[in-house]
């Protein structure tokens, strides 16, 4: 359904027209807004002011422009030759998170179970996601503590790990069309599987925010269960390295590191680029790895793993801009 959000707090030029109040960077090195921390640089960056403002200035990009929406930063590879168009940052601006008591427009909630909504904005970190509903005394939603991104991301791959999924909590999600128009979605208008989401009806939106619903539980024990989340993590994830998480997603009834791990590629380098040792399903910068290093990289343990297993790896990491 779509929902009139007011921009009065824009500030006016003169006419009646809104004043954009977030501000650009030029020819920006992505390498500083991405995690495997290489790449070229965008011709453009924006940084709203907040919603309205991001809203404002999709309205008035022209048609033609690319616009590329980046949180953390976790999963996507910006070529050596840069970016074209726009690139805007999310993180640390969409940051709202609270619980909700809102019913108009949701779906009722499940009968005989003790739930609350939380509505986060896409720029918010997964794992404050995890952590606030926790410290709210509210379960389910401990798995979000292993994602190394942020919830706009989450809700766009169905991002999950240990068991959890992100459309598996959600209700509703709010998006930004390309005429700047925000609409609250449900569920059943996706197609959704794993590490996929597709809106059914084709057109470009971007997710701005969704409403997850979790169950009232023990705050403590879910404290408790992060924290080995988080353990477990650090002891199987080279998180000292630069990397983007896992690049590949895993094929049905099997693991993609066990099959990378099997091709003998653990460890493996091209330039900076190294097949971790600790994890093969990730992919590390030594220092002053290069994007194209990494993107041969990729390619390479795809064609490594077709000719050993017969199994074409799907990559979970986005690859932007152009070739040097």
């Amino acid at each position: 359904m779509r929902h009139d959000y007011r921009m009065s707090d824009i500030d006016m030029a003169g006419g009646g027209t809104p004043a954009l109040r977030g501000h650009f960077l030029y020819n920006e090195p992505m390498g500083r807004h991405v995690a495997w921390r290489a790449g070229g640089a965008a011709q453009r960056v924006y940084i709203p002011a907040d919603l309205d403002d991001l809203s404002w200035l999709v309205r008035s990009l022209p048609a033609h422009e690319e616009i590329h929406m980046l949180g953390l930063g976790s999963n996507m590879l910006v070529r050596d030759g840069g970016v074209a168009g726009v690139v805007i940052l999310l993180h640390g601006v969409l940051k709202k998170l609270a619980i909700e008591s809102r019913t108009h427009g949701m779906p009722p909630a499940p009968t005989g179970r003790d739930t609350a909504l939380i509505f986060a904005q896409a720029g918010v970190a997964s794992p404050k996601l995890a952590r606030f509903a926790a410290n709210n005394n509210l379960v389910g939603g401990e798995f979000w503590a292993g994602i190394p991104g942020t919830v706009g991301g989450a809700i766009a791959m169905n991002a999950g790990c240990y068991g959890g999924e992100t459309w598996d909590k959600l209700v509703q999600v709010l998006t930004l069309n390309r005429q700047g128009q925000l609409n609250e979605r449900l569920p059943g208008e996706y197609v959704t599987s794993y590490r996929h989401v597709a809106l059914k009806q084709a057109q470009q939106e971007w997710f701005v925010g969704g409403w997850f619903r979790l169950e009232h539980g023990d705050g403590a024990a879910s404290r408790e269960i992060i924290k080995t989340l988080l353990k477990k993590r650090i002891a199987a994830q080279p998180l000292n390295q630069p990397n983007a998480g896992s690049v590949f997603r895993n094929p049905p009834d099997d693991y993609a590191a066990r099959l990378i791990e099997m091709c003998g590629l653990k460890g493996f380098r091209i330039g900076d680029a190294q097949v971790s040792d600790k994890h093969a399903n990730f992919i590390v910068n030594l220092g002053h790895a290069y994007a194209a290093d990494i993107e041969r990289l990729i390619e390479h343990v795809e064609d490594s793993v077709e000719a050993r297993t017969n199994v074409r790896l799907i990559r979970e990491v986005r690859i932007i801009g152009e070739r040097q």
